[in-house]
């Protein structure tokens, strides 16, 4: 037993469905209408033939279409869900890349969630509605890592959302990151081209590693690197290793979208990202924290997409943001020639 239910809806409510919404699950709708109402209510409530679409019923899998009318019962929420519509996310704008009335690019910061769950009580998606309440509709159609800063798009249409979505699904989009990571990364290592696999630790930490190429659980990965620029790194104290003393700026396009994929690709090689507390060298990164690099240096550089609605290729580019700039800014060394 859950606490004690509170009322949310005493009515019966008739919802219309508007353009962002066309195309939709009718549980995936309803599950966004009623915020706060388990999902397990919801398909009772489309199961007992409660919710109704334009007057008849309809299962859970009916796409529900523009001008559609729905009809929804009274629903209850629990206390908890009730408090957390009261107190919604802070309302958030942040830096736009690229906006029309189809999709929203924007820069997002290090150290934000792209939306809330897994102890985070909201992210970047909770903090743009809550900015944006005009908004008939805003979607994620990626994600990026937490400690991942850069390009992320937000669809404002539902056809938006899928043509998107397709696109990184089929790889016809391109990402690039960019990433420092210790060492003089070799010239000939250009493809890494890996299986991984996900797994929870004891604690149900989520992790990620790299496994044999006929290990069933594992899914290939592409990643392609590119050397950009080797750098200095001055430590703080001395008596560290050789590999240490140079760092390597890295253009890293993915061709697949593996969770985690270019932080365990490139540790996988030796060569792990800076500032990454999971997949990185601890010691080097406590002495990197003191040089001002309080976060991974990883961040979402190049997006090219064709345009949901124009079928246009968009390209779009974020700079590396200020703290990083200026970690680096102190010396830049040229490529050598391969």
């Amino acid at each position: 037993m859950g606490a004690a239910p509170t009322a949310a809806s005493a009515q019966v409510r008739l919802v219309a469905v508007g353009d962002e919404s066309a195309g939709q699950r009718l549980d995936n709708f309803l599950i966004r209408v009623l915020k706060g109402v388990p999902k397990t209510h919801v398909y009772r409530i489309i199961r007992s033939g409660e919710v109704r679409v334009n007057k008849g019923r309809a299962a859970a899998d009916t796409r529900v279409q523009e001008g559609d009318v729905v009809r929804l019962p009274p629903v209850r929420v629990s206390d908890a869900a009730a408090e957390k519509l009261e107190k919604p996310a802070p309302p958030r704008e942040f830096p736009i890349v690229y906006e029309d009335d189809h999709l929203l690019a924007i820069d997002k910061p290090a150290g934000v969630a792209v939306h809330g769950g897994s102890g985070v009580s909201f992210g970047v998606i909770e903090q743009l509605r809550q900015a944006r309440p005009q908004a008939k509709m805003l979607e994620l159609v990626h994600r990026l890592d937490r400690e991942t800063s850069g390009i992320l798009l937000v669809a404002k249409k539902r056809s938006a959302l899928t043509r998107l979505q397709d696109q990184f699904r089929e790889r016809e989009t391109g990402k690039t990151y960019l990433a420092l990571v210790p060492g003089a990364w070799p010239a000939g290592n250009k493809v890494i081209d890996l299986p991984l696999h996900k797994y929870l630790q004891a604690d149900g930490e989520r992790r990620v590693k790299v496994v044999a190429k006929d290990d069933p659980d594992g899914m290939r990965s592409i990643t392609l690197v590119k050397v950009q620029a080797l750098l200095p790194l001055p430590l703080a104290r001395q008596g560290r290793s050789e590999l240490a003393s140079t760092a390597s700026l890295l253009e890293v396009t993915i061709k697949t979208g593996r969770t985690h994929q270019i932080r365990v690709h490139l540790a996988s090689q030796g060569h792990a990202i800076l500032g990454d507390d999971k997949y990185g060298d601890f010691e080097l990164n406590k002495s990197l924290q003191k040089l001002g690099l309080k976060r991974m240096f990883l961040h979402a550089w190049r997006l090219q997409f064709d345009h949901p609605a124009s079928g246009e290729r968009i390209a779009l580019q974020a700079p590396l943001p200020p703290e990083l700039q200026k970690f680096i800014a102190h010396a830049r060394v040229p490529t050598p020639p391969p």
